[in-house]
């Protein structure tokens, strides 16, 4: 089952309107998100854009966010300030209000904060976009750092969409960021710290890391689907958006997709493996997409 609006009692008028707008007035327009981040290039570095050249230049991903019928973009503030102005209104705007390089270890990972909440309400964006890094030993830190973040969300009704992601040491330990485990725990934790949407990673089950995970995830035998399906489940009254991740093959893209909203995603958060593609086949594989999710 698919959440939503009427299954989000707990949202106030404003957060109730902006979801609105991102899930039903852009994108698919039947409850489905598929939100084009390009966060990527603070948080991986300049080498995104060298598979497709062109999408160095922020306005290819608000002219595919545009032409090919998104429900939004999420990108930080200097990018929204500088290239925005030319979609207002028309490409709704997740603000990312925290972000790190990846040239320090992500032993010890923590997001420093970026922008504001104000901010996004200032330039009219629909959302704002959180990373938390899931058992880093920064997460005190991380945690006091949302609660603030959220506490400002909540006065403005601004929506909160949590990037969940398992970092650091421990969870190296326990199987892996992308361990069954992990995103099962970075899942429950977005409900728990009361986000409104999370992005996930697919799960990945690989018999050489299984052992290392706390029971009983260490003898979980989920296939693909079962995983996906554990992880919403576990996300309970938060919207999921799973990501993309980094560049795969158009059927396994598809694959992915289509599995995600079998399960019951809200949607999804694609954008190396559409913005890395030349302008003619993102287009196209976007309009795969979008029909995929106006018929599941």
């Amino acid at each position: 089952m698919v959440l939503n609006l009427d299954d989000l009692d707990y949202l106030s008028l404003g957060k109730r309107t902006r979801l609105q707008r991102l899930m039903y007035e852009h994108g698919p327009g039947n409850g489905r998100m598929l939100i084009l981040p390009i966060d990527q290039g603070m948080e991986h570095g300049p080498l995104s854009f060298f598979p497709n050249p062109p999408s160095e230049d922020p306005e290819f991903q608000f002219r595919l966010a545009d032409e090919g019928g998104y429900s939004g973009i999420a990108l930080h503030l200097g990018l929204a300030e500088k290239y925005g102005a030319k979609y207002a209104g028309r490409v709704p705007i997740v603000l990312k209000v925290n972000g790190k390089t990846k040239i320090p270890s992500d032993a010890h990972a923590l997001s420093p904060m970026t922008a504001s909440v104000e901010d996004a309400v200032r330039i009219g964006a629909d959302a704002i976009g959180y990373t938390l890094y899931v058992g880093s030993p920064k997460q005190v830190e991380d945690m006091n750092q949302f609660r603030m973040v959220k506490a400002d969300a909540d006065r403005y009704g601004m929506p909160i969409i949590l990037w969940s992601y398992p970092r650091g040491e421990a969870v190296d330990q326990k199987g892996g960021k992308k361990s069954l485990y992990a995103v099962d725990y970075a899942a429950r934790v977005a409900n728990e710290l009361g986000a409104d949407a999370v992005k996930l990673n697919v799960p990945e089950d690989d018999p050489k890391t299984r052992s290392k995970q706390p029971e009983p995830y260490d003898t979980l035998e989920l296939d693909y689907e079962e995983g996906v399906k554990k992880v919403i489940k576990s996300a309970g009254k938060t919207l999921v958006l799973f990501s993309g991740g980094s560049m795969l093959s158009d059927e396994d893209l598809i694959y992915r997709a289509r599995t995600c909203l079998e399960q019951g995603a809200a949607g999804l958060l694609f954008g190396r493996n559409l913005w890395q593609r030349k302008w003619d086949d993102a287009l196209e594989i976007t309009k795969k997409i979008t029909k995929m999710m106006l018929e599941l």
